[in-house]
């Protein structure tokens, strides 16, 4: 209950901060504090002081510049003490989750008056595993010897002479405190490679069962994640606790009060935390090296009893089922016609997909018979995991207490492959329920010309209503971008939020009539004819850029970016920067070390660009957008979700397409105005947005800059 001690706090924070920060109120800030603490304290408890009643969900779009983190701390860190339950605030970037530890909740511990302790929370594999580090070391051959066959588990003795100057130095930090295990906190960048011989997950630890336990650095850091008030984590990692049942690496769910920031990402973070994807040949070569290494462990290691028995079998169950792989590989093949596909990331791909998600029968039966064989091999292998705790907890199964140590993480590490398989190919076989949304089914070539099979829910929403939503205590989801035509339909719907949400504007500070200019010019040239198009935007471009110091351009695909920079003439080349030449990081570095060198320079970009990139000020001046940002028509969850709304009577152009299009549109304008003293122009390059009646739509959802238009 929200009473008036508590909102006394909230109030007294807020002024606080105010004042020691010579900072103005902010109408969008004081309606974001508002909101939430209506939606956070307005919940009725039952007697074990677990949530009693309906859902408690907030979703606020708080537009840029609003200080929604101020806002949100404010207002929930005085409810999450007086209900003595942890907050956790969850990021999408590693960008915001940073700012958020070494910036605003410091920030807000020293001027708001509010005592609370924070801490961030990380998952296993960033953390080095103990157990790991002390077998590089040991004097193991015996056991190198399997272990090539759990190369791809991240498991291999073979290490140069610069890995074991890397772990040696790693050990004398650890002995002598200058090293908490953390990847983060290494002095020096790590390959992954060289990390991932290192780091361990859910399945390969063995707990409180490893000889390492007491000193073991992800659950240390885990223990104190547990005492403090505020815990600051990643939607990927809030996703997989709630996939072990919630509390299994966070606190238990029923007590969290749950802030997802940059909520946008959320429906995709979980569909794709419950997509599934395997590549055949290297799956036949697997069960190849799984038959071949287990038979010369047997040889070896002359093993009694009813673990030697089951041990047996696995060679064998591999050995029947490698021809159904190959089979099916074969049979994938022949069926599939693969076409180019571009991804969201601007990557091509050979690509086919089953319309409707629906697979052909013969298919589908051979699919079954792979099910089948992953299911005994995880069966078998979940078995060998349960007895090598059992030898790991003293009791005699006919494996030695050392060996069952060592041997725990490498068998998790197959039994997570296995059941990966299974899972995979569950899904895939499964006939979806006519009133539900389909599974998305789908096929890729990699690089090296395997063929990867692919699985994933179109929408996450039943996903997030029953592990979310209803068990949570209370729930905020935050984001710049959570409209689209100004309407919250969109993420509602995606995310499956009940119906009984709090949805609320916060809206932004900044004056967009007076600081910034939205152009429409006449190009002559359709947005659809590729060629003219691209054409045009080489023709007007260096003039449009003319005297500008720092410039974004944003493209729909990496095709027209890179025809775009191939026509430019070679002069106003030198002043690009192209997405894909360097990292994100280093690519931004260059471009403001240019602008503050008086040097102009402007940033070709994708997707990844129209959001989360802060460039205040000098270093963008100008945001010039291509097209509307409709999505890739090769996304194959995009586009099994347009066939199930248009079976269903809808239409996705108009319910999928053009929301999602001004969601995106949106953000991409967001890059111009970072701060309330900046100011600029946007070009938009899509005379769709004048001549078409959904491009009107799209054009009046965007923010009020002032119009120019041709």
């Amino acid at each position: 209950m929200l009473n008036d001690d508590l909102k006394g706090q909230i109030q007294t924070a807020y002024r606080t901060f105010l004042e020691n920060k010579s900072l103005k109120p902010r109408y969008g800030q004081r309606v974001m504090i508002a909101e939430v603490a209506k939606v956070f304290g307005g919940v009725t408890l039952d007697d074990e002081g677990r949530r009693d009643g309906e859902p408690a969900i907030a979703v606020i779009e708080a537009g840029t510049g609003t200080g929604k983190t101020v806002a949100y701390c404010l207002a929930a860190i005085p409810i999450a003490k007086h209900l003595g339950k942890p907050l956790v605030i969850s990021t999408a970037t590693v960008a915001l989750q940073e700012q958020i530890v070494l910036k605003d909740l410091p920030d807000i511990q020293r001027n708001a008056g509010l005592d609370f302790h924070f801490s961030l929370a990380k998952g296993r594999g960033r953390y080095v595993c103990l157990s790991k580090l002390d077998q590089l070391f040991s004097d193991n051959q015996a056991l190198s010897s399997q272990q090539q066959g759990f190369a791809e588990e991240g498991f291999r003795i073979d290490i140069d002479e610069a890995g074991l100057k890397l772990y040696t130095r790693m050990v004398e930090a650890l002995g002598s405190k200058k090293w908490d295990g953390e990847r983060d906190s290494w002095p020096e960048a790590l390959d992954d490679q060289d990390w991932s011989r290192l780091t361990t997950d859910h399945i390969q630890c063995s707990n409180r069962r490893c000889g390492h336990f007491n000193q073991c650095v992800f659950y240390k850091a885990r223990e104190g994640v547990q005492k403090v008030d505020v815990i600051v984590t990643n939607h990927d990692l809030v996703l997989s606790d709630l996939a072990l049942g919630g509390g299994a690496i966070l606190p238990d769910p029923r007590d969290c009060l749950y802030i997802f920031d940059e909520g946008h990402h959320l429906p995709d973070k979980a569909i794709a935390h419950f997509a599934h994807h395997t590549r055949m040949t290297a799956t036949t070569d697997w069960l190849d090296q799984l038959d071949k290494n287990l038979t010369k462990l047997l040889a070896q290691h002359p093993l009694p009893g009813d673990f030697g028995r089951l041990l047996e079998q696995v060679p064998v169950q591999a050995r029947d089922l490698k021809p159904h792989q190959q089979f099916m590989t074969q049979a994938l093949g022949e069926v599939a016609d693969f076409a180019s596909a571009e991804d969201l990331s601007g990557h091509v791909r050979p690509q086919f997909r089953f319309e409707h998600g629906v697979v052909p029968d013969h298919l589908r039966d051979m699919g079954t018979e792979l099910k089948a064989g992953f299911g005994r091999i995880t069966d078998s292998l979940q078995r060998l995991v349960d007895m090598l705790k059992e030898a790991m907890d003293g009791e005699s199964v006919g494996v030695h207490q050392t060996q069952a140590e060592e041997w725990y993480p490498l068998f998790g590490a197959l039994l997570a492959r296995a059941e990966g398989n299974w899972t995979l190919w569950t899904q895939f076989c499964l006939i979806d329920a006519e009133d539900k949304p389909p599974t998305a089914r789908w096929l890729t070539l990699t690089e090296a010309n395997d063929l990867e099979v692919h699985v994933s829910p179109i929408l996450a929403a039943d996903t997030l209503r029953q592990s979310l939503w209803y068990s949570a205590f209370a729930c905020l989801v935050t984001s710049a971008t959570l409209t689209a035509l100004g309407r919250f339909d969109r993420f509602n719907q995606r995310a499956g939020v009940p119906r009984n949400a709090v949805c609320a504007m916060a809206p932004s500070p900044f004056k967009h009539g007076e600081k910034g200019v939205l152009r429409i010019p006449n190009l002559g040239a359709d947005p659809r004819d590729n060629a003219g198009h691209s054409a045009a935007i080489i023709e007007r471009l260096p003039d449009m850029l003319e005297g500008v110091p720092g410039s974004l351009v944003l493209f729909s695909s990496r095709r027209q970016m890179l025809e775009v920079f191939a026509g430019l003439p070679a002069a106003f080349r030198e002043r690009l920067l192209v997405q894909g030449d360097l990292s994100k990081q280093e690519l931004i570095r260059q471009h403001r070390a240019r602008v503050d060198k008086g040097e102009p320079s402007v940033i070709f970009g994708l997707a990844s660009f129209a959001e989360g990139v802060d460039l205040p000020g000098r270093y963008c001046e100008h945001v010039v957008i291509a097209k509307i940002p409709f999505a890739v028509p090769d996304d194959p969850v995009e586009a099994a979700l347009a066939e199930w709304i248009e079976r269903n009577g809808g239409n996705p152009f108009m319910e999928i397409a053009v929301p999602d299009a001004s969601l995106r549109l949106i953000q991409a304008c967001g890059r111009l105005l970072r701060s309330e003293q900046d100011a600029g122009v946007i070009t938009l390059l899509d005379r769709r947005l004048v001549t078409q009646r959904y491009g009107k739509a799209i054009l009046d959802s965007l923010p009020p800059f002032r119009r120019e238009i041709e």
